[in-house]
């Protein structure tokens, strides 16, 4: 088979029709699959065809055959997870990111890719008040973006504790004592297991899930030795911010490095009217964040900054005759991740902050705090429905009366397909938990989730 430029052409064109198609479907349709992965398999699946297919037959395939499995996450009426939807310059370039193939481990090899990603390392450390002379490095997700905040943590810990860690590994090394909030993210204890760093200590949290600065004092009072501290901003849950001088400050004075977990919360720097969440979080030495999330851009982009960057290198970069290193420039963006090889994933990143400027990320994420408040405040006065967190942010815990009755409101809004809301469990309650994180959630979304909600209730009330 030939693998001409007409060959690219065709599938390329396939591709761009069915997701033209896919995008202009989803202002109407239902938000869940149609059909489960079972159903699928068989579709996908079988023997190993001996034969191939043409390229463009081969998308025309996948496109119609996924279509009824697809869930339209990139709806505006999609709450169920903290998710972020796709903007259109973040979109495009994406699909230039795959068409020009760059392998964006090294400076000298891919001169654009870097150049691209380093210009918007520095926009997003301007944008979010971050440290000028920290580093970024562009990572799979929020949970890569912590683990390798953790690590340079880890390393820099270790260092200044009298140990090599990269000629001794950590058996024998001192134990790092590592401390977290209460209603921290999972993810944070699965990037202390992958450093072999263990269970943490977990220090109590307020009613909307705040970690409380006396009780980390308190435990961290109680050892000695390296420590990391792991903060959040924007809590699962409630949308809440750990107090952020108060905590640091109580680090500081144990010596500890404080890494602070912004998966979809350090954004709330770039909005004016929501930057008091952030206040003094710019004194951490670490932080992790997910542009697919608040930002809007396609998977798979997570985002670690680490003021210490020798620290960040240490721990990440290798060094090998076959490299050819950029004599030039600050590094190569290999030295900055887990990985060597990967996409350009600062690409979109840049498109997204070119396309929309400050102004408009402030807009962006300022709109889906708004339309998180307006979906609390058009359910806050039914009688029967209680919100349970202090709206401040992006994120909305609702209840109805008993655990039996939240479970089947979520369940009845699942089925009923207009919008898309997950349940969860909270401070021991069954929740229906709403994310607003999608750049096309407006006002008529906003009204949509609001009746949906409402129409479930009912219905589960009058069942």
């Amino acid at each position: 088979m030939s693998h001409g430029d007409d060959d690219y052409v065709r599938a390329l064109a396939a591709a761009v029709r069915h997701s033209t198609a896919w995008l202009r479907s989803l202002p109407g349709r239902r938000v869940g699959p149609a059909a489960a992965a079972h159903d699928l398999t068989d579709s996908f699946g079988g023997p190993m065809p001996r034969g191939g297919m043409p390229a463009e037959d081969v998308v025309d395939l996948l496109a119609r055959t996924a279509e009824p499995g697809l869930m339209a996450m990139p709806s505006g009426r999609f709450f169920g997870w903290v998710i972020g939807g796709t903007l259109p310059a973040a979109l495009a370039s994406d699909w230039l990111v795959s068409a020009w193939d760059q392998n964006a481990g090294l400076r000298y090899a891919t001169p654009a890719m870097a150049a691209i990603e380093e210009s918007a390392g520095h926009w997003l450390l301007e944008l979010l008040g971050l440290p000028s002379g920290a580093d970024v490095g562009f990572v799979t997700g929020a949970t890569m973006a912590n683990f390798t905040g953790m690590a340079a943590a880890r390393w820099r810990l270790l260092a200044d504790a009298g140990w090599d860690l990269d000629r001794d590994g950590l058996f024998g090394a001192p134990r790092i004592r590592c401390l977290v909030g209460r209603e921290r993210h999972d993810t944070v204890d699965l990037g202390l297991r992958y450093l072999g760093l263990g269970k943490p200590a977990v220090v109590d949290a307020d009613s909307q899930g705040r970690l409380i600065p006396g009780a980390l004092d308190a435990l961290l009072a109680e050892g000695s030795g390296p420590a990391l501290v792991c903060l959040q901003a924007g809590n699962l849950h409630s949308g809440a911010f750990d107090p952020f001088p108060e905590a640091i400050r109580v680090a500081r004075k144990h010596g500890a490095w404080v890494h602070i977990d912004g998966a979809f919360g350090l954004w709330a720097a770039a909005a004016p009217e929501l930057r008091s969440l952030t206040r003094g979080y710019e004194e951490a030495d670490s932080w992790g964040t997910d542009a697919h999330k608040t930002l809007n851009v396609p998977y798979d982009c997570g985002i670690a900054i680490v003021r210490d960057a020798s620290a960040l290198r240490s721990a990440m970069g290798l060094h090998a005759s076959y490299l050819v290193h950029d004599a030039e420039g600050p590094g190569d963006p290999f030295e900055k991740v887990p990985e060597l090889s990967r996409r350009a994933r600062g690409v979109p990143v840049w498109a997204a902050l070119k396309s929309l400027g400050s102004d408009g990320v402030a807009a962006q994420v300022r709109g889906l705090a708004a339309a998180a408040a307006d979906i609390a405040a058009g359910l806050a006065g039914e009688e029967g429905v209680e919100v349970l967190n202090d709206v401040g942010y992006t994120q909305v815990c609702l209840a109805f009366g008993d655990d039996a009755t939240t479970r089947a409101v979520t369940a009845r809004i699942i089925s009923d397909g207009r919008v898309w809301m997950s349940g969860s469990r909270w401070r021991d309650r069954d929740i229906l938990r709403v994310s607003v994180s999608n750049w096309h959630t407006s006002e008529d979304e906003v009204r949509t989730a609001v009746d949906a909600v409402k129409a479930a209730f009912s219905a589960v009330r009058g069942g």
